[in-house]
């Protein structure tokens, strides 16, 4: 379930620990026309840069080029966690992160391991990100609509939203969610 507290005090840490839970988030390429895929995320916390396992003739790499953008976008497994990333993105294929993130479920796409010819990463440095916690809880979420519904002047506090910028001093701003 989504902390609102963690939300409020420290929505880096809660995306990125939101962003190690999921199996897979939606990828898109800034201009490419492309519609976002699934990608499964690797995340390296120290750089903010979200690295992706994929081959070298995948539709996304051929859309990346010098300077390219992106958005990466996740939902928590419990459905009260959303949000949307964004970053420079480029093709890298980095042994030593080749190293880190290998796994038997890596493997089963790449037939020759990791000396594949078709092996490549695709390595997203985050610049920011909206956040949007909610919260799990049926009882808040009822009191919150019937306090709204009584008063006229109040909206229901079901959630935070929040702005993460990274690669500066974290910064965030906070909204009531409808």
């Amino acid at each position: 379930m989504s902390s609102l507290t963690k939300a409020r005090e420290n929505p880096k840490e809660q995306l990125f620990d939101e962003i190690d839970k999921v199996n897979a988030g939606m990828l898109g390429v800034e201009g490419s026309h492309m519609h976002m895929q699934p990608m499964a995320p690797q995340l390296d916390r120290q750089s903010a840069t979200i690295w992706f396992f994929t081959k070298t003739d995948a539709e996304i790499v051929h859309a990346i080029g010098p300077a390219s953008r992106a958005h990466f976008c996740v939902v928590g497994k419990d459905q009260d966690y959303h949000a949307c990333l964004s970053g420079r993105i480029e093709v890298r294929k980095d042994p030593v992160k080749i190293d880190e993130y290998w796994s038997s479920i890596v493997e089963a796409w790449f037939d020759h391991g990791k000396n594949d010819p078709q092996l490549t990463m695709i390595a997203l440095r985050l610049d920011d990100a909206e956040i949007w916690a909610s919260t799990g809880s049926a009882l808040k979420f009822g009191w919150e609509i019937a306090k709204a519904n009584f008063n006229p002047d109040e909206e229901p506090d079901v959630g935070v939203k929040a702005h993460v910028v990274f690669n500066e001093m974290p910064t965030a701003g906070f909204h009531r969610m409808i």
